[in-house]
């Protein structure tokens, strides 16, 4: 039976990164520094809404980031460059990989989600903003159940949504939390490790596979 691939998709098909040189004409030098605290922010407060059960949709968690991230460096926007900022995180650009890899995964059999803390409407513009959106069988969003990843809930869901079981179903992230979500759930995962430099957590747990792009991962994963 083919393996069920689900895709996180910020940060892992799509670069949250990707709007480092439009920041370079709004806050200078800090441009990147200031977009890995707009990100790191960002998933705090998913984190923290999910803990609470105080739900906002990730969209809402992604512009009271920006607006923390703004107050921290002292980097006050206008509302028009606030509102230009949220709309371009609406398309960010996925990654070089990302298609390429998505095609050859579908070629070889695999069944292919996207599974992601976005709403499934969000995820679906991202998604065919970067031409991959038909790739897919289906989106499912932790909206569906107002939580966020990693709270178990939201991989029972999926298995749900998917008609799939944990022992035959692989979360692929780029995100250490999801990827020990996963595994916590019973889960296969794939760690996508963009970056040499890039660090797992310390929880005594590992990945299944690992893998530095999604063109590598149909071998990592074969049976």
């Amino acid at each position: 039976m083919a393996a069920t691939l689900a895709f996180d998709v910020y940060g892992t098909l799509i670069d949250t990164h990707g709007l480092v040189a439009m920041l370079r004409d709004m806050v200078g030098e800090r441009a990147a520094d200031f977009s890995r605290t707009w990100r790191e922010r960002q998933l705090e407060y998913a984190f923290r809404r999910a803990l609470m059960q105080n739900y906002v949709p990730f969209s809402v968690c992604t512009a009271q980031a920006l607006d923390h991230t703004c107050a921290f460096y002292g980097t006050p926007l206008s509302m028009a460059w606030r509102a230009a900022l949220l709309d371009a995180y609406r398309t960010l650009p996925a990654f070089g990989d990302a298609a390429d890899g998505l095609a050859q995964l579908r070629a070889a059999g695999f069944k292919l989600y996207a599974f992601s803390n976005g709403t499934a409407d969000a995820v679906r513009t991202l998604l065919d903003a970067a031409g991959v959106g038909g790739l897919f069988l289906d989106i499912v969003s932790t909206d569906d159940l107002r939580s966020f990843k990693p709270s178990p809930a939201v991989y029972s869901h999926f298995l749900r949504a998917a008609g799939a079981t944990g022992a035959e179903t692989w979360l692929v992230s780029s995100n250490p939390f999801d990827v020990i979500g996963a595994l916590s759930a019973g889960w296969r995962a794939a760690w996508v490790k963009r970056s040499p430099e890039a660090l797992f957590d310390p929880w005594g747990v590992s990945p299944t596979a690992t893998v530095a792009d999604l063109r590598e991962l149909a071998a990592a994963i074969a049976p």
